[in-house]
């Protein structure tokens, strides 16, 4: 137990086999990634009212593709003595080697671009797929510890990552333990998301700015997990390469917040947290809308039982309104008028707080033969 404590074993192969189906673990954590991000952006597009899961669906379709573009070429530029000379391992992604810059801006680019196309502001997409691109990457990270890459310099640190002989560096002995440098930038994202959710929620920074805090979160982490480690990498006044892009993307972040210093959520543009009860009824046909005037599905509206007396559909009627089908038969709605009295065809007076004939009053009214009537009678004078 002891030992299994004193560091972390990597895993023994970088695939699974389901039959005859052969999974690369690389391509299976990034995949998984792209799942959640998907749904947390979803989430957070219907929280706003901007957008569903099928929308996040279809902007991460376009977004996935063009990342991958983008990352397997910031790559393969960046590390071009890999391959001058064997052409053909450029599109063998399974094997490793994306290079997150290149799939920020290119999978930004083609997301917002769909996102558009959909309906959705730009600067919307971009917040709510902040926090959704740290998480993805947070479990897309995992690929390198199945590929055993990517990792720090040797440690004895209880947490240490082993490698196997095959794909130990050069110049290390066997059983040399290093840096998890997989797991630093995975909890490092894991947090940064949770922190960007967090943050939109409570401070609801104005559209887009949700990004500028990640470039600079992820930026400020990537920095000193990338001086962590010790595979190839070009190197420019004593930092590497991507220390200097980690930095840029810190500056950028920056900038775009004191740009756009004070901006807050137009309120004409979305309405956060609706829920079902807040949502007003259209009286003319029980149709729910937002407060932008959009229509909602009414199968995810109700009404509930404290609501105003003035807010009502077609279907649920105020009590004192009665129809004819329940009205009470001494009740004639039609013959009654509201003065009180029945119109010339109709005989005897009503009374005007009841609604019906006076029936003592047309008892009275039955006369002899000769006219008069019983009131006209002399007294019996027994």
């Amino acid at each position: 137990m002891i030992a299994v404590l004193a560091s972390i074993p990597s895993p023994s192969s970088g695939s699974i086999s389901i039959g005859p189906l052969n999974l690369r673990m690389y391509g299976l954590m990034i995949a998984l990634g792209v799942i959640a991000a998907v749904w947390l952006a979803g989430r957070m597009l219907e929280r706003k009212g901007m957008g569903t899961t099928d929308d996040a669906s279809s902007v991460a379709i376009y977004g996935v593709v063009a990342g991958i573009i983008g990352a397997r070429l910031y790559h393969v530029v960046t590390d071009w003595e890999r391959f001058s000379d064997n052409l053909s391992e450029i599109p063998m992604i399974w094997h490793g080697g994306l290079g997150i810059p290149g799939g920020l801006l290119f999978g930004t680019l083609a997301g917002v671009w769909q996102a558009k196309r959909r309906g959705i502001p730009p600067s919307v997409m971009l917040t709510c797929g902040a926090p959704a691109i740290a998480l993805a990457q947070a479990i897309g990270r995992w690929g390198n510890w199945f590929n055993q890459e990517l990792f720090g310099r040797a440690t004895d640190l209880p947490w240490a990552l082993e490698i196997d002989d095959a794909h130990l560096p050069a110049g290390y002995e066997s059983g040399t333990t290093f840096h998890p440098t997989f797991l630093y930038e995975s909890l490092w994202n894991f947090g940064l998301a949770a922190l960007l959710v967090w943050i939109d929620r409570r401070l609801r920074l104005g559209p887009g700015r949700l990004m500028a805090v990640y470039l600079m979160g992820y930026g400020t982490g990537r920095f000193w997990v990338e001086g962590l480690r010790i595979d190839p990498a070009d190197h420019v006044a004593g930092l590497r390469w991507n220390q200097w892009v980690a930095l840029a993307a810190v500056v950028a972040g920056a900038i775009w917040l004191l740009v756009t210093w004070g901006q807050k959520w137009p309120d004409d543009l979305v309405r956060e947290d609706v829920s079902p009860d807040e949502m007003p009824v259209d009286e003319s046909g029980g149709t729910y809308f937002a407060d932008d005037g959009s229509a909602l599905d009414p199968d995810a509206a109700t009404v509930v039982d404290d609501a105003p007396d003035d807010v009502r559909t077609d279907d649920d009627p105020p009590d004192d309104v009665r129809t004819d089908d329940d009205a009470p038969d001494d009740v004639r709605t039609d013959e009654v008028r509201q003065t009180g009295e029945l119109d010339d065809a109709a005989a005897g007076p009503v009374d005007p707080d009841r609604g019906h004939l006076d029936e003592s009053a047309e008892d009275d009214q039955v006369g002899d033969s000769s006219g008069r009537s019983a009131d006209d009678e002399p007294a019996d004078p027994s």
